[in-house]
């Protein structure tokens, strides 16, 4: 079987790799495409994954615009040489097109409530939709949902085993330490969101240097003052931070998601949120979400410095954690069954 998997996001390499590399284990041709985001093409050839690049992020509406349809024409040539008899994306708006096109079975991934657009146009001509449980639509017979998180593909226990040489590339020993996560509103479902302002983030690093440590990474350029904490670490050891981390804060829905699943207080700030955020608050209590306003920012400071505060705060939170763990299932095992019913 040819399988055609479209990579637009860092995250979505973390969520196809460990089944990529049991496909082809099993014998199935695979076809890795693309784009230029972030760090994206590092991590496939830090992961070795091969892979052909066929576009980069646009910038703004107009931009995303035009690059959906280079893209469109771009994998659609590449299926015509590669023949696939399945083809796979997280927002998986140009497989479906292209899938649709050559009459093939286009598998649509997203837990991604508010990218409207993006399924909007992909909804429509996908053969199926696979989101989490806790995905707040029900979109009819095209939906299949399943137990998990697209972090649950990386990060369950069978998948991932934390490194503490990251401790030392940090420059930590048992203090405590805050990792924080600025995001550059550029994707299409970001559009409208202003995320925290530069005051605030400077109050938060005033605040929490109190109590620990602070790591900053961010998508857009630091000021000069918060530049002293950016995070230097490899790509690839971010998880590993996170799991010995006693906080994470930030704008990133992904990172809340993984610290729940690591055993790490999250504190997520974002208008709309995400199902799984809401369920791990909920739920499980492991993740905190707060909206962008003024006020909220301020009170998500305050609660990252109660958090701080709390003894055996890690010790809590693995327990919180397992009961996660217990719940869900580990999500590339899932996934590659999933493919290979098709």
């Amino acid at each position: 079987m040819n399988i055609l998997i479209d990579i637009g996001h860092p995250a979505h390499v973390h969520f196809f790799r460990n089944a990529i590399n049991i496909l082809q284990e099993k014998g199935y041709n695979i076809l890795v495409t693309s784009r230029k985001k972030d760090i994206t093409i590092d991590l496939l050839d830090i992961f070795g994954i091969e892979h052909i690049c066929i576009g980069s992020a646009g910038k703004g509406l107009y931009g995303l615009e035009k690059e959906l349809i280079q893209r469109d024409i771009a994998l659609l040539k590449i299926s015509k040489r590669f023949k696939p008899d399945i083809l796979l994306g997280i927002g998986g708006v140009c497989i479906s097109h292209v899938g649709k096109i050559i009459n093939k079975p286009a598998i649509f991934f997203t837990d991604t409530e508010n990218a409207i657009w993006i399924n909007r146009l992909g909804f429509p001509f996908a053969t199926v939709v696979c989101t989490p449980d806790c995905f707040r639509y029900r979109l009819g017979p095209k939906q299949t949902t399943y137990s998990g998180y697209h972090e649950l593909a990386y990060l369950h226990p069978k998948r991932f085993t934390p490194d503490p040489t990251v401790l030392g590339l940090l420059g930590v020993g048992e203090e405590k330490y805050v990792i924080m996560r600025f995001v550059g509103w550029g994707a299409s479902h970001d559009i409208g969101h202003t995320g925290m302002c530069l005051e605030m983030k400077r109050k938060a690093v005033k605040e929490f240097l109190r109590y620990a440590k602070v790591f900053i990474s961010s998508e857009d350029k630091l000021p000069n003052d918060l530049m002293l904490y950016k995070i230097r670490i490899p790509f690839e050891k971010i998880h590993s931070a996170l799991f010995y981390a006693t906080l994470l804060f930030g704008e990133s829905a992904s990172m809340a998601s993984e610290c729940a699943i690591l055993g790490t207080p999250a504190i997520f700030l974002d208008n709309r949120g995400r199902g799984y955020t809401d369920e791990q608050e909920k739920i499980y209590e492991s993740v905190f979400n707060f909206t962008e306003s003024l006020e909220s920012q301020s009170l998500s400071i305050m609660k990252g410095v109660e958090l701080l505060q709390r003894k055996d705060i890690k010790v809590e939170w693995g327990v919180k954690r397992q009961k996660l763990l217990d719940d869900k299932i580990d999500v590339t095992e899932w996934l590659v069954k999933f493919i290979e019913r098709f």
